[in-house]
């Protein structure tokens, strides 16, 4: 399934990027004078943006099929009452419209939200966390992910990939054919080498790395501000708690499928260099930012 909706999810974005360009009338970025700048760098921005925008409008088909999320239609449990009575009673503090609420299969305590617009979200929990969390807890982690939602950390996290994915094709294609062109110094046949294709996807990939770690410094800054919405919209002991049990279950394999990691609470943290990738700061760290203000 995973599979099938990475594949549709690409053909739709060529698709839409292709009538987008042909609608812009743009064309090929080489041409006999070389590189066209102008554009390349609307080549590069239809697909960096129409990428990042198509994820984000099928983000709630594609985070309740890839974690078998089930959404609460009614109630049928005392605990899926509650779950429904807490999340409303959060959005209403919040300032947005009642989020779809969810339930899905993990040992492991998580839970995350997902979706395009501040009403119209999905908010889900792991049975983990539901079995294990004190109520005051799991209401404050309802909390965090509201919080996400009604800043909007969704659509802001989209803009910033689409911008980044610009700039890595935008500068990836100009290192690529500054390269091909000295690989063919003296050549006047025209148009462009295989060195061209080599050199440009090895800058993808070099500059990809660059902007994965601006994309994951700005997913944990918001980390930092959804604690404080779920201290403001629940408790902040409760948040505290929260955050001080997640620490404890910290051996508990991460469960959630890699493109909801950055929207789980319970993000593991990794260290070295492989810091400068996390989505989610060290527990200690937003524990202690709690336990300061």
């Amino acid at each position: 399934m995973r599979i099938i909706l990475f594949l549709l999810t690409n053909l739709a974005v060529i698709a839409v990027a292709s009538v987008t360009l042909s609608l812009l009338g743009v064309g090929s970025y080489l041409d006999q004078n070389g590189l066209n700048l102008s554009s390349l760098l609307i080549f590069c921005a239809v697909f960096g943006f129409v990428g990042s925008f198509i994820s984000l409008f099928l983000s709630k088909t594609m985070a309740k099929m890839s974690t078998g999320t089930q959404i609460i239609k009614k109630a049928s449990t005392p605990q899926e009452q509650w779950l429904l009575d807490t999340v409303a009673e959060l959005a209403d503090k919040a300032g947005i419209g009642m989020p779809d609420v969810g339930i899905f299969n993990a040992q492991q305590a998580n839970a995350f939200a997902t979706g395009w617009n501040k009403n119209s979200a999905l908010v889900a929990v792991s049975t983990g966390l539901l079995q294990r969390f004190r109520p005051e807890e799991a209401r404050a982690v309802m909390a965090h992910e509201i919080g996400h939602v009604a800043n909007g950390d969704m659509v802001t996290l989209t803009l910033i990939q689409g911008v980044v994915n610009t700039f890595v094709m935008f500068f990836a294609r100009i290192v690529g054919y500054f390269v091909d062109s000295l690989l063919r110094r003296g050549d006047n046949q025209g148009g462009v080498g295989f060195g061209f294709y080599i050199a440009t996807f090895v800058a993808e990939i070099v500059f990809g790395l660059v902007a994965s770690m601006i994309v994951a410094w700005f997913s944990r800054r918001r980390e930092f501000r959804a604690d404080e919405a779920g201290a403001d919209f629940a408790s902040k002991q409760g948040m505290i708690g929260a955050l001080q049990r997640l620490k404890a279950e910290y051996e508990i394999p991460d469960q959630l499928p890699s493109q909801l990691n950055a929207f789980g609470i319970n993000g593991h943290f990794k260290t070295g260099l492989a810091e400068l990738m996390s989505s989610h700061p060290p527990l200690d760290d937003r524990i202690a930012a709690l336990q300061a203000r």
